[in-house]
């Protein structure tokens, strides 16, 4: 009754299965595992937060280049600020006991002993802009030498939150903070990293420093683990359609050992066709199809 599973087409079910189904369990366990890791890395970045709020600020220049082990360490550096160059990052949201709230970074340029850059966000304000009433309220950066303490940022890209790498905005605003952004705007070299001040000057609020690229709950993360239940489900649609199939030709099997037979046999030009089973001991049937579409049924058997 199960020879079918010898022929060709089987055996070709048979290999896609056996292979299909371990390739969509491994690669929903590789996916599961991704997503596993950036809950452990997550974790991890939260932790060394933590402890970099309380640990004592190092050199910018020991902690340079900015990976996901010195994002968010506090480092301080010493220069004077360019007040020159003083810019506005428009469309920053931040959070307060009222919720999120839309406002602009206050950003300058701290010309630090080594003769480079280092962007500094003084902190933030509510409003917009490109509003005078609202940048107004922005006080002017301290002068003289002075030695900044803040949480270290790597440089945004464009999948950044509230980057605007599109253009078009005013004079004096920046879409995004990075060395590459600054390029053209200061005449000398800029540290490939930002900071965030820890103590901002009133009217200002300290901007809370951002997880290291990676390393959070994002999209990507939750992506990982849509992934995994697809895979499971591909792997699980291709099982139950095997036995599916399995079960169909298996009672086709049984009615041809019972002598079922269904046959299908058109005559006389005409467009129906008759269709004529016969059960029983050595049953026979047959329909003939007439022009007019009609068929007729005739069965014999052994009494």
């Amino acid at each position: 009754m199960y020879r079918f599973l010898l022929t060709p087409r089987w055996w070709g079910i048979n290999v896609f299965a056996v292979l299909a189904i371990p390739f969509c369990i491994f690669m929903g366990s590789w996916q599961l595992s991704r997503f596993e890791d950036r809950v452990d890395t997550h974790q991890q970045q939260e932790d060394r937060s933590a402890r970099a709020k309380a640990a004592a600020a190092r050199p910018l220049e020991r902690l340079l280049p900015v990976d996901k082990v010195t994002s968010g360490r506090q480092a301080s550096a010493r220069g004077r600020y360019d007040t020159g160059h003083q810019l506005l990052v428009p469309g920053r949201t931040l959070k307060d006991k009222h919720g999120e709230r839309q406002g602009f970074y206050v950003l300058n340029l701290l010309r630090t002993d080594g003769g480079k850059a280092l962007p500094v966000v003084r902190g933030w304000l509510p409003g917009d802009a490109g509003t005078k009433a609202d940048t107004a309220k922005v006080p002017a950066p301290p002068k003289g030498e002075v030695t900044v303490t803040g949480a270290l940022q790597a440089s945004e890209n464009q999948g950044t939150d509230g980057v605007q790498a599109g253009g078009g905005l005013a004079p004096g605003q920046l879409g995004m903070i990075s060395a590459a952004s600054l390029v053209n705007i200061v005449p000398y070299e800029v540290y490939d990293a930002w900071i965030t001040l820890t103590d901002a000057q009133a009217p200002l609020r300290a901007v809370p420093p951002a997880a290291a690229e990676g390393s959070g709950l994002d999209l990507k993360a939750f992506q990982n683990l849509g992934y995994t239940g697809e895979w499971f489900v591909f792997a699980g649609f291709v099982v139950f359609m095997w036995f599916r199939l399995f079960r169909r030709d298996t009672e086709a099997a049984k009615d041809a050992a019972l002598g079922i037979v269904v046959e299908l046999e058109g005559e006389g030009g005409g467009l129906g066709s008759g269709i004529a089973a016969g059960l029983g001991e050595d049953g026979l049937g047959r329909g003939e199809g007439s022009g007019d579409g009609q068929g007729e049924a005739a069965g014999a058997g052994k009494v």
